[in-house]
């Protein structure tokens, strides 16, 4: 999902450069370009109408007007208020006061999630961490294997005691990996968990439970 829409808003941009002077049509087109790849993206409309709106008043204003590259300023503008809705800077992981720490993955089926696990333990893992990869999404085809996967691809190793593909009760494995984990001296613990929605309860409630098992330090 980021990957399509940084694709979307990086073409947007470069048509956006290849202008001179920008007027106001331009800057509506943009914006409408924007708006639909945001929206395609399954941002809240809520949301992508208050963006927009920042993002017009900024571009419509002195500070592009008077750019020596207005358009340079258009994409410093997005960049700005992008990283401001996404909570307007970074803050470093919470990390427990006596190992192991337990970050547990939770979010929308499709969202990425068994990817980011993998790239957060590389990430940690250069950091001088040891970090443990758990396998707690018992519900998609092969996710599992796909974590088993990653781990193998980034030298980390992979809790994964039950096959997964409906099999395996998550809740279990979860507090089996932090026994595992103190047991072996992990410093990190990634719990990668089912993609659920708000509407699915039982999921909903599943996440709740592997969360009260736990007591992620992250989540």
């Amino acid at each position: 999902m980021f990957n399509n829409l940084s694709e979307r808003l990086a073409e947007t941009f470069r048509n956006l450069r290849s202008k001179g002077k920008l007027s106001a049509a331009d800057i509506d087109a943009t914006l409408r370009e924007i708006r639909r790849a945001l929206l395609e993206a399954d941002v809240a409309l809520e949301v992508v109408k208050g963006f927009i709106a920042s993002i017009r008043e900024r571009a419509l204003g002195d500070e592009v007007s008077q750019a020596l590259n207005p358009a340079q300023q258009v994409v410093q503008i997005v960049q700005e208020e992008l990283v401001g809705i996404l909570g307007g800077s970074a803050r470093k992981i919470q990390f427990a006061k006596k190992p192991p720490t337990v970050i547990m993955l939770a979010g929308l089926q499709g969202s990425g999630k068994t990817t980011l696990a993998g790239k957060l333990a590389k990430w940690l893992k250069s950091q001088g961490e040891t970090p443990l990869l758990v396998a707690c999404d018992l519900q998609r085809p092969n996710a599992v294997n796909q974590l088993q996967v990653l781990g193998e691809k980034v030298a980390v190793p992979v809790f994964a005691p039950e096959p997964g593909n409906g099999v395996g009760n998550p809740v279990s494995v979860a507090k089996d990996a932090i026994r595992e984990a103190t047991r072996k001296e992990f410093s990190i613990v990634i719990v990668d968990t089912a993609g659920r929605t708000g509407v699915d309860q039982e999921m909903m409630d599943q996440a709740k439970s592997i969360a009260k098992a736990v007591e992620p330090d992250e989540m």
